[in-house]
């Protein structure tokens, strides 16, 4: 496995459960982290816990263009090179077709695949210069096999795993890696305002949702792992 210590690593959607916690594993391994979210005060308190500065933390949302181009500038004033791009930024609407409404389809778009288009299309160039480089995201389990009432999520996803196949034979003559990580069944806050009866304590830790981000951040550049896939033993709905 490949060291930590000194990569440069920009994590968006860093006030969530697995990104907070995938920041604290990566920083524990000696990694130069710059942290992104959208809430403010969560991502203060995280920079806070992990003793990164003002200069490395920035409130953002990635499905804005200006916003995402401000997150550029301000991260490479701090930092020469990007190592690897962890993007745990993300929405979840689970409704049925009938109910769910345009807006709420299109805003799954903005933030799932829109953003995601954003991030490369703002980060790639850096890695393209130094041919080298990983970017990992995570689609999640409904952008492989998607499940009743995920339509819109499944779109995206589905979208995010094209896209970044598409962007990977673009850049297939250098060392830059892609990687999509499908997890199915995090218990996280994901699940706090979608009305579907699991068992949320069958589910997938956070913490070991982060330590498969972690593990994938130390692989070798001599091989590349695609995807992975990690899935809880059994979190039927109820």
């Amino acid at each position: 496995m490949e060291s930590l210590k000194g990569k440069h690593i920009l994590i968006t959607g860093a006030t969530g459960g697995i990104g907070s916690h995938t920041a604290r594993l990566l920083s524990g391994s000696g990694a130069k982290l710059f942290l992104t979210g959208r809430n403010g005060v969560k991502l203060q308190q995280l920079a806070s816990e992990l003793g990164i500065s003002e200069a490395d933390s920035v409130t953002c949302d990635i499905a804005e263009p200006e916003q995402v181009a401000l997150l550029k500038e301000r991260f490479f004033a701090v930092h020469p090179t990007l190592d690897i791009l962890v993007n745990a930024a993300g929405i979840g609407i689970i409704k049925t077709l009938e109910t769910m409404t345009e807006a709420e389809f299109l805003k799954t778009l903005h933030y799932n695949l829109y953003g995601p288009f954003l991030l490369v299309k703002n980060f790639l160039p850096a890695m393209k210069e130094v041919k080298k480089g990983l970017i990992i995201n995570i689609p999640g389990v409904l952008g492989k096999v998607p499940m009743a009432g995920a339509a819109a999520y499944s779109a995206s996803k589905y979208g995010l795993v094209g896209m970044m196949q598409s962007i990977r034979e673009e850049v297939k003559r250098t060392d830059i890696r892609i990687t999509n990580i499908f997890m199915g069944g995090v218990d996280s806050a994901f699940w706090d305002n979608i009305d579907l009866r699991v068992q949320r304590e069958k589910m997938i830790q956070v913490e070991e949702a982060a330590r498969a981000i972690w593990f994938l951040c130390q692989q070798p550049a001599s091989g590349v792992v695609s995807e992975m896939v990690l899935q809880p033993f059994n979190h039927q709905a109820i």
